[in-house]
């Protein structure tokens, strides 16, 4: 390998690369909107534990990955849902009773897909992405968790959307009224700049699976809204406490051990994806923010990625939140199908929220620990593949997959019906 090959961890270059991918137009100029869309869900309310408004998976992860954020400093979901979206992918996500609905997250969903299409359209992008040299990609590689930038801005439009959809579990906290209103009031009150800045990856990630979200919201004279002083002061000690529990597994592996980095990152490569891998490599007293927060001089000027990705996010959940129709139909599946017998040769399953290679490895851990050989994982369908022993295997199966804090589905859901312009559902829960 060449010396301009070898991987190597520098937050700041690899943010420069994704900016220079993007500076020119990330999006195709025209963004094609879909027509009006019906979409089924079902629906199943969470069981917190006895004298808690917290589940079990909830309570394990702040218990385990979140201090020193406190069980009072949460709020939880009331309910979770379960859809096919309109490229035919299953997906689970949450809501409040006493918020905004189910409309949130299934138009989040549809407002990804658009963006991913316009990324999918931009034939500049690609090629920009084909003629990156080697020290780009080996910073890439050495920096990231998902190495191709195409798949660097895909995960990173997903995470803003989780964003949204996870902060409307606040929604009573706020004046907004409707999604479209709230949306807009988020992105006015710089919250998804706070999310990048304050938080860090797999916090958003692990607690967004769960329906949990460790802010408070405070509304403002000005119409907006902001972190509590002490919501920021809990981020910043969580955030802090994530670091230092990724130097303190590499400084044991490379002074104790005397282990290479590399080869304390194949050792620790479990332990650090819990924490954050990327953090293991941080220099001392370093304080990271998302690679798309940080400002560049580009093109004769400054540039930001995040407010592009923010800005046309928020400019296309508002469309669809007006015109996305959602109606509850029966139970959800994996409430229904996943204890229910089985047999051994059923080994196809779907975890609608597994978004990125980190998930996979994570599933593919769980499923491997309990002896169960995982035969494929596709990530864009969502579908596993795994062998099971029997019936009870795959249900004790699914219960670790759910402690891990993803949602497993035996069956696809129901594929997202088309709706005319004119066609209403006989029932919506916006």
């Amino acid at each position: 390998m060449r010396m301009d090959d070898t991987p190597r961890y520098d937050r700041r270059a690899a943010s420069r690369v994704l900016a220079g991918l993007a500076q020119p137009g990330l999006f195709a100029t025209a963004i094609a909107i879909p027509p009006s869309r019906h979409i089924e869900y079902t629906c199943a309310a969470l069981r917190p534990e006895p004298d808690s408004h917290l589940t079990y998976s909830q309570r394990l992860y702040l218990q385990q990955f979140m201090r020193p954020c406190q069980p009072a400093q949460v709020t939880s979901a009331t309910h979770r849902i379960a859809w096919t979206d309109s490229d035919g992918v299953p997906n689970t996500g949450h809501f409040r009773a006493d918020g905004l609905g189910p409309l949130v997250p299934i138009a989040m969903r549809e407002t990804v897909l658009v963006l991913w299409s316009a990324l999918a359209a931009n034939s500049a992008l690609t090629q920009r992405v084909d003629d990156l040299g080697p020290r780009e990609h080996a910073v890439l590689d050495g920096t990231t968790t998902d190495h191709d930038p195409i798949e660097i801005f895909r995960v990173g439009i997903e995470a803003t959307g989780r964003a949204l959809a996870q902060h409307a579990l606040l929604a009573r906290q706020t004046q907004y009224r409707s999604a479209a209103e709230f949306a807009r009031g988020i992105h006015d009150s710089g919250i998804f700049s706070a999310v990048a800045t304050r938080w860090f990856w797999e916090l958003q990630a692990s607690t967004y699976r769960r329906g949990m979200i460790p802010v408070t919201l405070a509304a403002q004279p000005d119409g907006t809204v902001r972190y509590t002083a002490d919501t920021v002061a809990t981020l910043r000690a969580m955030k802090d406490a994530t670091i230092g529990d990724a130097h303190t597994v590499m400084r044991r592996a490379t002074r104790v051990e005397g282990l290479s980095v590399e080869a304390a990152i194949a050792k620790y490569h479990d332990d650090l994806d819990l924490i954050s891998r990327q953090y293991a490599l941080l220099p001392a007293n370093t304080r990271p923010s998302c690679l798309a927060a940080m400002p560049h001089h580009l093109g004769g000027g400054h540039y930001n990625l995040l407010p592009l990705v923010v800005d046309k996010f928020v400019e296309i959940f508002e469309q669809l939140a007006e015109w996305i129709r959602i109606t509850e139909v029966g139970a959800e599946p994996d409430e229904l199908t996943a204890d229910a017998p089985a047999s051994a040769e059923d080994r196809i399953f779907y975890v609608p929220d597994m978004s990125c290679q980190h998930c996979v490895r994570t599933i593919t851990g769980v499923l491997e620990t309990m002896g169960i050989k995982v035969i494929e994982i596709d990530l864009p369908s969502k579908r596993v593949v795994a062998e099971f022993r029997s019936p009870r295997n795959r249900a004790r199966a699914f219960e670790s997959i759910r402690d891990g804090g993803y949602n497993p589905v035996a069956e696809k859901p129901a594929r997202t019906a088309l709706a005319s312009p004119r066609s209403q559902p006989t029932e919506t829960a916006v």
